[in-house]
């Protein structure tokens, strides 16, 4: 067959090798040469898939909390505010060395001590929180003296709970303040430009509401945040409202761990004329839940049989 190509037994056409190449696995199946050049093509494309799921990996695992820290980690990580995860990882070990009775954990307070007077609010409440599981720590006990009187409440709160532990009631007035609605003040003067709606739910650090307030000989957007979690009570400045610095624009409701958690610390330090701000929970109403309902009636117990034990002259 000269002029046509050649077939085989099966009456196939034989490959020449001019336009096919075999396959080594099986030889009557043929892959073309452009198809080739598109795998070899692809190569790059593989290895950067590879290296960008690889470098996630990395990203995430470095980030992890549950990621065990050494020693030599910990005292690193604490030093480096320029990454507050890396506090943040850093002191969340610390808490779980001393939770584990870990006597080594002491290598470690002096950095606390310092990060509690840190310009970053995460890492005063995160220091505040974590004092009290060391309620044998003078060091601490001072530091949460100064913590309760922390410019931000959300530090103030956390600082009130660890007292508690201490045995100490110095934060008392602020466990009080939590069951209060929570006062939010215009930072400066202008005019309330829109609000969230009442009853909205809020994190801390969302956006409340916005003004155009006169900063500087000009017009500027100013955004009020809220500093802790919770629900919008009521807004007492509403939308084109004029208000000065510091006039309360709206009041937010504690989040139901926050309500728990004081009267929890109530019900060891509290008196008896915290009782009528408690019973009010313990009566409940259409947004109080039971979890709450039911703490507040065992706070008020709890304050009820101390006093009956020591009974005042």
């Amino acid at each position: 067959m000269s002029d046509e190509q050649e077939t085989n037994s099966r009456g196939r056409p034989i490959n020449d090798g001019s336009s096919m190449t075999g396959n080594a696995n099986n030889p009557n199946v043929a892959v073309s040469a452009p198809e080739v050049n598109r795998l070899r093509a692809s190569g790059p494309i593989l290895i950067l898939a590879i290296l960008f799921v690889v470098g996630a990996f990395l990203s995430w695992y470095f980030t992890w909390f549950g990621r065990e820290l050494s020693d030599s980690d910990i005292a690193s990580y604490l030093l480096d505010q320029k990454h507050p995860r890396r506090v943040q990882h850093a002191l969340l070990q610390v808490q779980q060395r001393i939770e584990r009775g870990d006597p080594n954990a002491e290598q470690w307070y002096p950095q606390l001590i310092q990060l509690s007077a840190s310009p970053e609010t995460e890492f005063r409440l995160t220091v505040a929180w974590l004092m009290g599981f060391d309620n044998k720590a003078e060091e601490f006990h001072q530091a949460l003296l100064t913590l309760v009187r922390d410019p931000e409440p959300i530090v103030r709160r956390n600082a009130a709970l660890a007292l508690v532990r201490f045995d100490d009631p110095s934060g008392r007035a602020e466990l009080l303040a939590t069951l209060a609605p929570y006062q939010v003040s215009a930072t400066a003067d202008g005019v309330v430009v829109s609000t969230l709606k009442e009853g909205s739910p809020v994190a801390r650090g969302a956006m409340l509401a916005r003004m155009l307030a006169r900063i500087s000989q000009a017009d500027k957007t100013v955004e009020i945040r809220s500093p802790l979690p919770g629900k919008l009570k009521k807004i007492l400045a509403p939308s084109g409202s004029k208000v000065q610095q510091g006039e309360v624009l709206l009041t937010i409701n504690s989040d139901e761990q926050s309500l728990w958690e004081a009267l929890r610390g109530l019900s060891l330090i509290g008196e008896t004329s915290d009782l009528p701000a408690i019973e009010s929970f313990a009566q409940g109403g259409d947004t109080i839940t039971d979890r709450i309902k039911q703490q507040a009636a065992l706070t008020a117990k709890a304050i009820q049989s101390r006093a009956n034990l020591n009974p005042r002259p």
